[in-house]
């Protein structure tokens, strides 16, 4: 049976990251296509560099 892929990030982790760069609001009016291609862009840039601080804390925590 076809189960849908999920995409990389959560639709929770989505929120909280719109929420932090301030355009929650236009996905709530307009959904995750509302949003400027620069919001889009800066959600994953915070994304990476969230993702990259818990990569490094996982590694600092090995040594």
């Amino acid at each position: 049976m076809g189960r849908r892929r999920r995409g990389v990030m959560s639709e929770s982790f989505k929120e909280e990251l719109a929420k932090d760069l301030g355009f929650y609001d236009t996905v709530q009016r307009e959904g995750w296509g509302g949003i400027r291609s620069r919001d889009a862009g800066n959600m994953t840039k915070r994304a990476v560099e969230i993702a990259q601080q818990q990569l490094t804390g996982q590694n600092q925590n090995r040594h």
